[in-house]
């Protein structure tokens, strides 16, 4: 009997992917990328002064370096300029590959620091036991 592969948004989950989940995670990428690019602004500006941070100016710091942080690995001290923090951490979310925007993406909204997306990627499962399982597959919220 051949086994029957699981279909998630109406797509089939095979291995390897096929182009179908390609183009899927390739658009949800996209949101992802477009919410975690707003929040890096967002938190660059309260980092600033330019807009209200509830926390103030340190908290825009502290969430725009946790942002950058989780996609360049850097924890840039207190000797770099909050405008070059905010400009890598753009480009290298511009740059990111879908499984590493997959993992970070599930962390940062694990914290609360991005929102959740309609759709999640397909072929890369958030595994129950990890921190963030519990909370990514709460639809209630």
């Amino acid at each position: 009997m051949p086994k029957v592969n699981e279909i998630k948004y109406g797509i089939e989950i095979t291995k390897p992917h096929s182009k179908e989940m390609y183009d899927h995670n390739d658009k949800v990428a996209v949101e992802m990328k477009r919410n975690v690019l707003s929040a890096i602004h967002i938190a660059y500006s309260q980092a600033e002064g330019t807009i209200a941070a509830d926390g103030g100016m340190t908290k825009g710091e502290e969430t725009l370096r946790e942002l950058v942080h989780a996609f360049t690995g850097y924890s840039f001290g207190s000797g770099y300029d909050l405008v070059d923090i905010k400009d890598q951490g753009l480009q290298t979310v511009h740059d990111c590959e879908n499984w590493s925007m997959h993992d970070e993406y599930s962390w940062l909204y694990y914290k609360g620091l991005v929102p959740k997306v309609e759709c999640q990627m397909l072929g890369f499962d958030i595994k129950e036991g990890d921190q963030c399982y519990y909370k990514w597959n709460d639809y209630s919220n």
